[in-house]
C-alpha cells in the first residue's frame, strides 16, 4: 500500500431521481479532488436512492450503460477512484444491490451485496462473489451495510490482500451518534482483527419516501484507533490520510498481527467438531 487520501461524502440521495443524484455525485467528487483525495467513496445505492418499495427499484436495464459510462468519464475527467452505489440486474428478475468502483483510464468492478438485510430479501438478489480490487496504491475491499455484521467477509477478503475496507451504508435506523456508537463496536472489530484501514459512510437526510438517514462517517486505522468521524443532516464530507507506515508497522509486529496466525482448517470444516454435553444428567455420579 501507499499513502492514501480519501474522502467520504454522506448525501442525500432521492429514490429514482438519477439525473439530480448524478449532479450530487459530480459535486462532491470535485470537492474532494480539489481536497486532494485520491478516492472518494458515496453511500449505498447513492446513484438511485435505497427504497423498500417493489415500484421504486423497477428502473429498465438499458440505463445501466448510462451510469457505467458516466461513472467512468467522472473518474476519468476527475483523475480520481469513484465509488458509488447502483442497482444492477441479475440473472433473476430482481436487481442486485451494487456498488461501483470506477478508475481513471481502467477496468470497472462492482461488489454485489451479499448479505441482505431480511426486509430486502423479497425485493433484492444477493451476490455470491467477494472480490477485493486491486489499485494502484492500494488493494480495497468493499462490504454494503448489512453486509458488515459478518466477519467472514473480512476475513476472506484480508487472506486476498485487503488493504482498505470501504462500507457504504444506506441505514435510516437510529440516530447519528447512535449510528457510530454502533460502528465503534463492530466495526473497529474488523479493522483491528484484520489489520486493515476500515472506511464508512451512511446516506444523510430524506429519501423523498418516508425514510430519512442519519448522515455519519467514520475511518478507522489498522490498531482499531478512530481517526476520522463526522455527523451531518443534509451533506458533507471526511477526508482522512491513509499512512503505508501505520499499515507496515502492525503487519511487521509478530504480537499485533493476528491474521498470519489463523487456522483456517479448524474453521472451515465444522462436520470435524463435537459439541460435549457437560450438564448434569438424571444420575449425578455420587461423591465416594
Amino acid at each position: 500500500m501507499k499513502d492514501l487520501r480519501i474522502s467520504l461524502v454522506s448525501c442525500t440521495a432521492a429514490v429514482g431521481h438519477i439525473d439530480e443524484n448524478i449532479e450530487k455525485l459530480v459535486y462532491w467528487t470535485h470537492c474532494a479532488r480539489d481536497a486532494g483525495a485520491q478516492v472518494v467513496c458515496f453511500p449505498e445505492l447513492s446513484l438511485i436512492g435505497y427504497s423498500l418499495d417493489a415500484e421504486s427499484v423497477r428502473i429498465p436495464t438499458e440505463i445501466d450503460g448510462h451510469i457505467r459510462n458516466t461513472l467512468q468519464h467522472l473518474a476519468d475527467q476527475s483523475e480520481m477512484t469513484v465509488l458509488a452505489g447502483w442497482l444492477e440486474g441479475c440473472a433473476r428478475e430482481k436487481r442486485s444491490i451494487s456498488h461501483l468502483v470506477a478508475v481513471p483510464r481502467g477496468k470497472m468492478g462492482h461488489y454485489r451485496k451479499t448479505h441482505l438485510a431480511p426486509p430486502e430479501r423479497t425485493l433484492y438478489c444477493a451476490g455470491n462473489d467477494v472480490p477485493v480490487f486491486r489499485l494502484a496504491s492500494a488493494t480495497i475491499g468493499i462490504q454494503l451495510c448489512y453486509d458488515a455484521h459478518f466477519p467472514e467477509l473480512s476475513s476472506i477478503m484480508s487472506a486476498n490482500g485487503m488493504d482498505i475496507l470501504f462500507v457504504p451504508h444506506a441505514s435510516p435506523h437510529g440516530s447519528g451518534q447512535e449510528k457510530l456508537e454502533s460502528w465503534r463496536r463492530h466495526l473497529v472489530a474488523r479493522a483491528y482483527d484484520n489489520a486493515i484501514f476500515v472506511l464508512a459512510c451512511n446516506l444523510s437526510g430524506s429519501n423523498d419516501t418516508g425514510l430519512h438517514f442519519p448522515g455519519v462517517a467514520l475511518a478507522i486505522d489498522p490498531s482499531g484507533h478512530v481517526i476520522g468521524t463526522m455527523m451531518t443532516e443534509t451533506g458533507a464530507m471526511l477526508t482522512v490520510d491513509l499512512k503505508a507506515s501505520v499499515l507496515e508497522n502492525i503487519r511487521s509486529h509478530p504480537m499485533r498481527h493476528f491474521f498470519p496466525n489463523r487456522r483456517p482448517e479448524l474453521y472451515e470444516n465444522h462436520s470435524a467438531h463435537t459439541v460435549i454435553d457437560l450438564r448434569e444428567t438424571e444420575h449425578p455420579i455420587s461423591s465416594p
